[in-house]
């Protein structure tokens, strides 16, 4: 058995087509889980009466199941709650008109969001306690301390982590081939199959996950020399 190498380029070109929408896959969830992770954050660290504990289920239920289980859970779900609110209010939806990109993203929204949470409020606690303390005295509120002073630096000591969920979420955009969307890995599945050369598109998507994960990984590392130096007083 032989390589070909030429195939493996030929794969590329075709798998490469497809890599925005994989992108778009990735980024949207973890942009948005973010915010998600930053609301819950903030109620669990305050503690906030029913809302902390119903969170805290959220967190460990969406990082303790598979994300395969989550976009499962959505596909299926959600067109049945869809249905049955539209049949309750009299509204002419229905959940087959639903794009599959929206529950793959939805579901990988969900699953970013838990992570991002518990990225973010490792980072807040990891803040010393006298910066908010310092901030009340000159009067500013919880929301404008956080925004101001302490969030800034909890994003910066988390920039290894969220480029690891990233990076974890670019990977996971794969599991979308199961709902026949056609992203890296679904393209290289077709490409393989009518050439029955897998191994070839294998490689080749194998190329296109690593090449992005080391820019993903530079791009990281720049930004994270920079927000260190400007806090030693670098820049």
């Amino acid at each position: 058995m032989t390589i070909d190498i030429a195939f493996i380029f030929e794969a590329l070109k075709e798998i490469s087509k497809v890599l925005p929408l994989t992108l778009f896959m990735a980024v949207t969830p973890v942009l948005l889980g973010t915010l998600i992770g930053i609301i819950i954050a903030f109620i669990r660290i305050q503690q906030t009466k029913f809302l902390a504990p119903l969170l805290n289920f959220y967190v460990s239920f969406f990082r303790g199941t598979p994300i395969i289980m989550h976009i499962m859970l959505v596909y299926f779900g959600i067109p049945i709650v869809v249905d049955v609110f539209a049949k309750a209010l009299k509204i002419e939806i229905q959940s087959s008109s639903i794009p599959i990109l929206f529950f793959v993203i939805f579901a990988l929204t969900l699953s970013a969001g838990a992570y991002a949470s518990e990225i973010i409020r490792s980072g807040i606690l990891s803040v010393p306690k006298g910066q908010l303390e310092a901030a009340y005295a000159v009067g500013l509120t919880f929301s404008q301390a956080m925004r101001r002073f302490i969030l800034p630096q909890a994003f910066s000591k988390s920039i290894p982590n969220f480029t690891n969920v990233f990076i974890g979420f670019l990977h996971a955009t794969s599991l979308a081939f199961f709902l026949s969307v056609k992203e890296l890995t679904g393209v290289a599945n077709i490409v393989a199959s009518i050439n029955l050369k897998f191994l070839e598109a294998f490689i080749a998507v194998g190329l296109v996950y690593w090449g992005v994960s080391v820019i993903v990984e530079w791009f990281a590392h720049r930004i994270e020399r920079r927000v260190t130096a400007y806090s030693k007083g670098g820049i």
